[in-house]
């Protein structure tokens, strides 16, 4: 007579069988809530922008509207969802908290892919790869070659709060002047004027921000002091959503659509 199995392998084996039919973790069925559902049903995508940020992102208050690469690109991921875009303004400071608490489906603006804010979202696929690049008075620009150049107690930093601009200089430098200042869209001017040395920012905004104020020059933005790579702001946890939006972002570059809108911007 055959012996019978105990009930704790009689247990093992039944949850083995669960364990081995469940669908992974990290899956996500399509009847679960998902933004991309959310977005069709209401019509409009609801974009979080900081709106200070050249060339990728920019409001103007005179006419109340925002420009921009990120702005161009956000307005053509709605259309191909059939929807219109609403742009809901934040901070660097807020931005990750805003989108935390719902207030928008996705953010956009020349957002750094970072593994801080990966804790808390999901990121699209990196859109463009970006890095830190100084840019400083042009007559200053041989002065300011490296990270040691930089980091003097002579040399006054100025930097926009919140975002990964002032993280990067809390981190590298410890003897340069570190002056705050509110706002990112005349924060170059400061420069020009005296009351700062340098900026350190993303080097494709040192390239625009160059033309854009003669006088000052980006300081070798091919080859940044930091590797960077910026993306979109995703709901944690949604598959779906991020699904599209990657083969949104894949399409807009095989397609040339990124290109065209990108040099309108910075070229």
């Amino acid at each position: 007579m055959k012996a019978l199995a105990s009930p704790f392998v009689v247990a093992l084996a039944a949850a083995l069988v669960v364990a081995l039919l469940a669908p992974p973790a990290t899956a996500q069925s399509r009847d679960a809530e998902n933004q991309l559902d959310a977005i069709v049903k209401n019509g409009k995508l609801r974009v979080c922008t900081t709106g200070d940020y050249k060339p990728f992102t920019f409001h103007d208050k005179t006419a109340n509207s925002y420009q921009g690469i990120d702005i161009d690109l956000a307005k053509s991921l709605a259309s191909s969802l059939g929807v219109e875009a609403e742009f809901v303004a934040t901070t660097w400071k807020t931005l990750l908290p805003d989108f935390t608490a719902g207030n928008c489906d996705i953010a956009m603006g020349g957002i750094s892919v970072t593994l801080e804010r990966q804790k808390q979202v999901f990121f699209s696929d990196p859109y463009l790869v970006n890095g830190k690049a100084p840019i400083a008075r042009c007559e200053d620009e041989a002065k300011f070659q490296t990270i040691a150049d930089i980091d003097k107690p002579d040399v006054t930093v100025i930097v926009n709060p919140g975002g990964t601009n002032e993280k990067f200089v809390r981190e590298k430098l410890s003897d340069a002047r570190i002056e705050i200042y509110p706002d990112n869209v005349t924060i170059f001017q400061q420069i020009l004027d005296g009351k700062a040395d340098i900026m350190i920012a993303e080097s494709v905004e040192t390239e625009l921000q160059e033309k854009l104020h003669p006088g000052l020059c980006a300081i070798n933005p091919e080859k940044p002091l930091q590797y960077g790579e910026m993306g979109y702001m995703l709901p944690e946890g949604d598959v779906i959503f991020k699904a599209y939006v990657d083969q949104w972002v894949h399409l807009a570059k095989a397609t040339g659509e990124f290109d065209r809108i990108y040099d309108a911007h910075v070229k």
